[in-house]
């Protein structure tokens, strides 16, 4: 299992890779998987908007794209002045590959942390099935 200065370093590095010529608010997220593997992402924008990505998308889509299906905690490094919790659709992305004690970790790259689980930031969210 990687350590959270492991994983901060990572999101870190992948920050400067962030797309966001039109916010001009780069984030970079790490999913590390229930097999401890770790997944990155950035956000890449696009000029017709709803094209964009949010790091936390393209984080679990790599993830999945490599065969896993269990997140078993985020973190999220932006460059905001309070550390930014993922917009909703993440949220929801997020929780179905993550349970409701999932620990989602939010930072600005000043340092300062805000930690949640997942149920917290969607205490209700949306399933096909009762899982």
């Amino acid at each position: 299992m990687p350590t959270r200065e492991e994983i901060v370093v990572l999101a870190q590095a992948a920050l400067a890779h962030a797309y966001a010529p039109y916010s001009k608010f780069p984030v970079s997220a790490v999913v590390v998987a229930a097999s401890g593997r770790i997944y990155v992402g950035v956000n890449v924008e696009n000029g017709a908007y709803p094209l964009s990505r949010c790091a936390e998308q393209i984080a679990v889509g790599a993830m999945v794209a490599a065969g896993e299906r269990e997140i078993r905690e985020v973190l999220i490094l932006s460059t905001s002045n309070e550390p930014a919790p993922p917009c909703g659709a993440c949220r929801q992305i997020l929780s179905e590959f993550a349970g409701s004690d999932t620990p989602i970790v939010c930072r600005n790259t000043a340092g300062e942390e805000r930690r949640f689980t997942l149920g917290e930031l969607l205490p209700a969210a949306f399933r096909l099935d009762a899982r």
